[in-house]
């Protein structure tokens, strides 16, 4: 009966995360509480995720990341880009491979997505090729570098909790590097050599006009107030046109003197010309309703128009909506955009897709792309959010250089006392925490910005149904029909079959609920056939991380798909063979270094 309930909470939990009706921490909360519920585990057990020291040794990685990021010393690297990178797309990638790779082995590689996005966007506007086909490379060769350390990611972390849970011992912070390594170097030979003629070729390789590549010239109008209108006299405030209409006032002239934002006290009078971002529809609901002139006869060129969204100390930039932002699943129009950020939304992107119409309903996600223009101040303020990126290099000088040499040296010393066994990585982790803040590579109020607390839910989530899987023989279960599909196949069919039945869940879920499911059963199928538990551990944690057909299944595949303008299907072109590779080659590499 156990195994029945236990597989019932698999089931909501496969379906939860497939069909995204919450958020996938929401899930795992959800799953943990209904496992306490039906007596699966205990209280206590049902909690030890907060405690576990996977959970904490990941929130510690996430505040030690952004030490570093916050003092540039990642930023330095992008002149190595520009001098070695060349005219070549294969030297290209194989440079960015070279420099991202290393990186991505000890900083959680969505930071450095989030670094290395802007700077691979400029590079791209220099050399004038599209940033399409670099974007879809950063994603993976950040995933392929970052197998290479036990703290590479999130997932390494957790499978090292779990392998001690398991009775085997927590990995050594270089214990699978080795093969690590050599998987990252096959990696980024398919993609420097074969990619290239598989990358599409979406963005447009010229980005310094970004209205243009938004179709933005059927959605700025110029309206002029006449005397007979409602709006004479009032503020746009105190009128609510931007509240009760799709439009948004980008600029107000008057007597040929622009006023640029904020426009909200502004108040105007018969005559004024507003340019106007919005759709036919609503112009003319305006129209009717607040006796407003559309200036038809005025059609703005592509020049004219940068003009307008750039003029005097306006800008208009594209930025990220990143994982931990509080805009995921909300409205522009819900949070106040305009007012909290002084600035506006023109567009948004959701990869291919490009919306222009009814902005303030859209519900936005993680990995959306907004275009947002606004007074040049504004965007060092969405510069300094958390919750968002600009995709526009941040000067060196913004950072606090002073404190590289700090961020740098605390960085060495957590990964050294780890791997000389002076310390456990928990341990050495959250003494490097306490010394980024006492040598100020951060604030004390960036510690809490820095963690990505969706992936800590998650954790603290999931952990209680591995538990649950053991206690009530699930996992030997599921083990047993594994061993029976795979009957009389050799001990390598058997590891590449559980390499991909991980590749293939990591696809639909999140890495770390495939490693969760995955790494017990594949240590008690070891077991079982008598063959070694660490070479099937260490593929489902390879394969936990191989993520490359879609754009959901990783967090860094999300983070590009709008910002490359992808296809959903692009992922899969490109990442298809890559996973067909990994699946062939990483159960060989792991049978020859560590033995079956």
């Amino acid at each position: 009966m156990e195994i029945i309930l236990t597989l019932a909470v698999i089931f909501f939990a496969l379906v939860g995360f497939i069909s995204e009706i919450l958020p996938v921490d929401l899930i795992a909360i959800i799953v943990a509480v209904v496992l306490m519920i039906l007596g699966l585990v205990t209280p206590e057990e049902g909690i030890s995720g907060f405690g576990n020291s996977a959970t904490i040794t990941v929130l510690a990685m996430f505040i030690l990341s952004a030490g570093i990021a916050k003092t540039g010393v990642i930023q330095i690297v992008r002149d190595m880009l520009v001098r070695w990178g060349g005219k070549n797309l294969n030297q290209q990638i194989f440079t960015l491979g070279i420099l991202v790779g290393p990186i991505s082995a000890f900083i959680n590689n969505t930071a450095v997505v989030a670094i290395f996005l802007p700077i691979i966007e400029d590079w791209c506007k220099q050399q004038k090729i599209s940033a399409s086909k670099l974007l879809i490379p950063l994603s993976y060769l950040s995933i392929l570098g970052g197998i290479m350390t036990t703290i590479g990611t999130s997932t390494n972390i957790l499978a090292s909790g779990l392998s001690a849970q398991l009775g085997y011992g927590e990995f050594s912070i270089f214990q699978f590097s080795k093969a690590g390594i050599l998987i990252f170097m096959i990696g980024l030979i398919y993609l420097a050599t074969i990619a290239p003629r598989l990358l599409p070729d979406r963005k447009p390789a010229s980005g310094d006009r970004i209205s243009e590549d938004y179709g933005l010239r059927e959605y700025v109008s110029e309206v002029v107030i006449t005397p007979r209108s409602s709006l004479v006299g009032q503020t746009l405030q105190s009128s609510e046109i931007q509240r009760k209409f799709d439009i948004d006032v980008l600029e107000l002239l008057r007597n040929e003197v622009r006023f640029a934002q904020p426009l909200a006290d502004k108040i105007l009078q018969a005559g004024d010309i507003l340019i106007v971002r919005s759709g036919r529809e609503d112009l003319l609901k305006i129209r009717d309703e607040r006796g407003l002139d559309i200036l038809a006869d005025v059609k703005f060129n592509q020049d004219e128009l940068e003009t307008v969204l750039t003029s005097g100390e306006e800008k208009i930039a594209e930025v990220l909506i990143l994982s931990n932002s509080r805009l995921i699943g909300t409205t522009l129009k819900d949070l106040r955009f305009r007012q909290r950020y002084n600035a506006t939304v023109l567009a948004v992107r959701r990869g291919a897709e490009l919306v222009r119409g009814r902005l303030g309903k859209i519900p936005l996600k993680f990995g959306d792309i907004l275009l947002v223009q606004g007074p040049k101040q504004s965007f060092i303020g969405l510069q300094t959010t958390r919750e968002l990126l600009v995709l526009e290099q941040r000067n060196v000088e913004m950072m606090r250089q002073d404190k590289a040499g700090f961020a740098v040296a605390i960085g060495l010393g957590v990964v050294l006392l780890a791997a000389f066994n002076v310390m456990p990585i928990l341990v050495s982790a959250l003494a490097g925490v306490v010394l980024m803040v006492l040598t100020g590579c951060l604030k004390p109020g960036e510690i809490y910005g820095a963690v990505r607390w969706d992936i800590i839910f998650l954790l603290a989530g999931l952990i209680p149904l591995g538990i649950a899987m053991k206690n009530s023989g699930t996992t030997q279960w599921l083990a047993d029909r594994i061993i029976f599909v795979t009957g009389g196949l050799s001990g390598y069919w058997v590891l590449m079959f559980c390499f991909l039945i991980t590749a293939l869940l990591t696809e639909i879920l999140s890495n770390n609920a495939s490693v969760v499911l995955m790494l017990p059963i594949a240590a008690s199928v070891a077991t079982t056939l008598e063959l070694n538990p660490f070479a099937f551990m260490f593929a489902v944690t390879f394969a936990a991380s191989n993520s490359y057909m879609t754009p959901i299944g990783y967090q860094t595949n999300t983070m590009v798909y709008g910002a490359g303008e992808y296809k959903f299907f692009d992922f899969t072109r490109v990442g298809a063979p890559l996973t067909l590779l990994m699946t062939l080659t990483i159960p060989l590499l792991i049978i020859w270094i560590y033995g079956l």
